[in-house]
């Protein structure tokens, strides 16, 4: 990967090996590529009369929005489809939800595992090829899921589709940013994400309610052919890409660079705490359906699966995140956004359907920000191979997910939610352990950028 720098009159390239290529070296004819945060190939000029990257408003800028918006849809539906239905899964098979929850596991740490390989692939066989093919695997698993004849089945067909997924957050940046202008990037991503919050968000709601109708089989075959109508409309607008340059695979270069990132300090910090936030957030939504439809609530199916709208609040707090940093500093955005998520983890622990829901929001607002600034923090601090610092955050942040949902769980069955929430806390501690270290390092190096 190269990164682009202007210099006056110049314009310059350096890859991965402090080499210098000047103007008359564009990355065409060097086979090299430009990254931009957690993607890569990008054309130079954004201001040349001749750049035909897409901009709002001009050719195949609104299919190519609605086609990624539609991929993310998919993506997030599939992947969390179960969470809302553990209860009914429990029910079924006759497991614990320390059992149940290994179907939200097993798909979530598919994807841990398969992002950095899926990386490498859609540099060699192309961004739309990997993404297409990702999506038609997922939702063939999808359209099996329902019929799993076991627990044991079902979780297998689980990880399939979570490998499979991998292929659309490896690939969608990546192509946006060689397809799109750099000065409308950050809204064409905004799309993109919008698109995951929303699949993340209806596939639960959807699949509650079907469930209660239904059963959890129906539910999920419903979101399966939701995602078919999605991958079948990604394919359709997706404007075929026109800047994608065709590299080598290389894995010596890429565990080279992975190397690098996992020797940063920072951004093993930065990784650490994504996968703690998001170990608070998959434990507390994977178990909050068997709390909330045991004592003294009763909740029905319809009703648990709408609690997820509470996702919404997340869509702001995550927004917000470049303010707090403004005003307090990243280690002060991370303190509050820690203190939120403890603050909604002890107020959850009152048995009031009110406080509950309270507590939902504050959890829910406090994991988005504190996700949002790290985050945003890793494209900031890896000065190369941006992409695979971006997988790597992926890897830990979903490998937190999965861990989240099977301790969470476990924990569940053995001290009921205030084992969950215990789980919870000790994952904020670590937050602020982390965050604290970070600032002494940063006393101690003035001139270190520490978290």
């Amino acid at each position: 990967m190269l990164h682009g720098n202007d210099y006056g009159d110049s314009m310059h390239w350096t890859d991965e090996t402090g080499r210098t290529y000047g103007r008359g070296m564009s990355p065409a004819s060097t086979g090299a590529s430009i990254t931009v945060d957690a993607a890569t190939t990008v054309p130079v000029s954004d201001t040349s009369a001749s750049d035909s990257r897409m901009t709002p408003g001009g050719p195949g800028y609104r299919r190519m929005s609605l086609a990624l918006f539609l991929a993310g849809v998919a993506t997030f539906a599939l992947l969390y489809s179960t969470q809302a239905l553990l209860p009914l899964i429990s029910g079924e098979f006759g497991v614990a939800a320390s059992e149940a929850s290994w179907t939200v596991a097993a798909a979530t740490g598919g994807l841990a595992l398969f992002v950095l390989p899926m990386s490498a692939l859609s540099e060699r066989f192309g961004r739309r090829t990997v993404m297409t093919a990702s999506l038609a695997v997922a939702v063939t698993v999808g359209l099996l899921v329902p019929f799993a004849p076991s627990l044991g089945a079902l979780v297998v067909l689980r990880a399939v589709q979570g490998a499979a997924l991998a292929g659309l957050p490896a690939s969608a940046q990546a192509y946006l940013a060689e397809e799109v202008r750099p000065k409308a990037l950050v809204t064409a991503i905004g799309l993109f994400v919008a698109g995951n919050s929303v699949g993340g968000m209806s596939g639960r709601v959807i699949t509650g309610w079907v469930a209660q109708e239904w059963g959890w089989r129906v539910a999920v075959g419903a979101i399966g052919l939701i995602a078919v109508g999605c991958a079948i409309a990604f394919r359709l607008l997706l404007p075929a890409p026109r800047h994608f340059t065709a590299g080598s695979l290389r894995p010596r270069v890429l565990l080279g660079t992975v190397r690098d990132h996992l020797a940063n300090p920072l951004l093993r910090r930065l990784y650490a705490i994504g996968a703690l936030f998001m170990t608070v957030f998959g434990g507390v939504y994977t178990v909050i359906g068997y709390r909330l439809t045991g004592a003294p609530f009763g909740l029905p199916q319809g009703i648990i699966g709408s609690i997820f709208l509470v996702y919404l609040v997340g869509t702001v707090s995550a927004s917000t995140a470049g303010r707090l940093v403004g005003r307090l500093g990243r280690r002060g955005a991370l303190y509050l956004a820690g203190g939120t998520t403890a603050a909604g983890l002890l107020l959850s622990l009152v048995p009031s359907l009110p406080l509950v829901l309270l507590g939902l929001v504050l959890i829910t607002a406090g994991f988005f920000a504190g996700h949002a600034v790290a985050s945003s923090a890793v494209s900031k601090t890896a000065t190369r191979g941006r992409a695979q610092a971006s997988a790597l955050y992926q890897s830990t942040y979903y490998i937190g997910s999965s861990v989240g949902s099977t301790v969470g769980a476990t924990a569940f069955h053995a001290d009921g939610w205030e084992g969950t929430v215990g789980v919870g806390l000790l994952a904020v501690l670590g937050v602020v352990t982390i965050t604290v270290l970070g600032s002494v390092a940063a006393r101690r190096s003035p001139a270190a950028i520490a978290a």
